[in-house]
């Protein structure tokens, strides 16, 4: 174990995490999100919710600055989405900024542009989330 880490970050997305450069991006999905279909680095956190992962990550990761650095899948035309997930996502995150909100399949395509996909144990409607790395100050 290491100190100030949160026990939900595993070894190999913490790998992740550090390779990561200004501008990549990382997608936390929820538990139903095709991510081995659409990606060759999968991290699995199975049991853990979306919320959680990005409480742990946001200490380790710092937001873009330059552009949005958070993205939701919107819902499908005649669908809803439940306030209380993007709620719980930016008080995980202690993040007040926009969110923009991007079409299912653009998304998809989104994530297969990604540094990493983290699939999680979340259960929710439209949990899928997006951070944009940005550079860590001195």
């Amino acid at each position: 174990m290491l100190k100030g880490i949160s026990p939900v970050i595993s070894p190999l997305l913490l790998k992740y995490l550090a390779e990561m450069g200004h501008g990549d991006e990382l997608v936390i999905s929820d538990a139903h999100f095709p991510g081995h279909a659409l990606h060759p680095r999968v991290v699995r956190a199975d049991g853990v919710s979306a919320a959680s992962l990005l409480a742990g990550i946001a200490p380790l990761f710092e937001l873009d600055a330059y552009a949005t650095p958070v993205l939701m899948m919107a819902p499908v035309p005649g669908d809803s989405l439940d306030p209380a997930v993007e709620l719980s996502y930016r008080n995980a995150l202690c993040y007040e900024g926009p969110i923009e909100r991007i079409e299912r399949f653009a998304f998809y395509e989104r994530a297969r542009a990604a540094y990493a996909i983290v699939i999680s144990g979340e259960s929710a409607k439209y949990g899928n989330i997006i951070l944009k790395k940005g550079v860590t100050p001195l």
